[in-house]
């Protein structure tokens, strides 16, 4: 009886149903291959079992506390220096009283988020290039040509600029959203007590938007190791390795390039890991913090 009530919205839940068990569920059965030495030859289940090999081998790697390193700060930047600025922006974009204005405003800082990471990585470099418009400032101003994307000190200032640049606006649509769903009387009430619109938004908007801001900063979380291959990938370049080189870009090397599969697989497993402790960690901290804050 309910389903035949409600299947319209079922029919709509279906595709995103069948996108995340084939896309989510369904490849983590390959995550078995970290524990074999796979061979493209005799398969998954044919390969021969290695146990914690690949693990010992990740974690004996030369390079790899330097990389843990290097995916930490990143995931800090994008995690905790990046994550308050669409809250800011929506909040911003809440007081404008001009509708078109702030509908105008929106659009131009959503667009960034369609634009593929190689066409911004392509834009940054010619931006910081030698006839760049940085490069071309500096000269006006009689200072020397310098090649930021060459530099190890300026790769992690890029990589946050070019991510609120890209993501922020974006971000704004779920604060937007929850904002709209404030109860109205409760604006009312505060206008007639005499509350200024700064304090409305401090008093009211402000922590309203507090239990939606937990949510997602632990999914933010739950990706923490996982920053994305598409952005560092674009961006650095060998002299930029020792700042900028993170799992990511190491699985693509060593995964792909040189089709150490298990090795590679089991460098994901270890960041789905820490992943996981790190989402229920901090979902008991929210929980605390607020009681509407975790994600259960």
């Amino acid at each position: 009886m309910h389903f035949r009530k409600y299947f319209p919205y079922y029919a709509m839940m279906l595709p995103g149903i069948i996108y995340l068990i084939m896309f989510k569920y369904v490849p983590m059965m390959g995550s078995v291959i970290a524990f074999k030495d796979y061979s493209v030859f005799q398969g998954i289940w044919g390969s021969a079992w290695s146990g914690l090999e690949n693990f010992k081998k990740l974690f004996e790697y030369p390079d790899f506390y330097r990389i843990l390193r290097n995916t930490i700060v990143l995931g800090f930047i994008k995690t905790f220096l990046v994550f308050p600025i669409p809250l800011i922006l929506a909040l911003m974009l809440n007081e404008l009283r001009n509708a078109k204005m702030k509908k105008a405003i929106q659009t131009i800082i959503c667009i960034p988020y369609f634009i593929s990471w190689v066409v911004v990585g392509g834009l940054v470099f010619d931006f910081f290039g030698v006839g760049g418009i940085f490069n071309n400032v500096r000269e006006a101003l009689g200072m020397d040509t310098l090649l930021v994307m060459q530099k190890e000190s300026w790769f992690r200032p890029v990589y946050l600029i070019s991510t609120i640049w890209k993501e922020s606006g974006w971000g704004t649509v779920v604060y937007l959203a929850a904002i709209s769903s404030i109860d109205p009387s409760l604006y009312e009430s505060a206008s007639i007590d005499g509350a200024s619109r700064f304090q409305k938004m401090r008093y009211i908007t402000f922590p309203l938007l507090v239990p939606t801001a937990l949510i997602l900063l632990l999914l933010n979380i739950g990706n923490f190791l996982t920053l994305g291959f598409d952005q560092v990938y674009n961006l650095y370049t060998p002299m930029t390795y020792s700042v900028a080189d993170i799992f990511d870009t190491y699985v693509f090397r060593v995964g792909i390039q040189e089709a150490q599969y298990s090795f590679a697989t089991a460098v994901g497993l270890f960041q789905s890991v820490v992943g996981l402790i790190m989402v229920v960690v901090f979902n008991k901290i929210a929980n605390k913090v607020s009681e509407d804050g975790g994600l259960w």
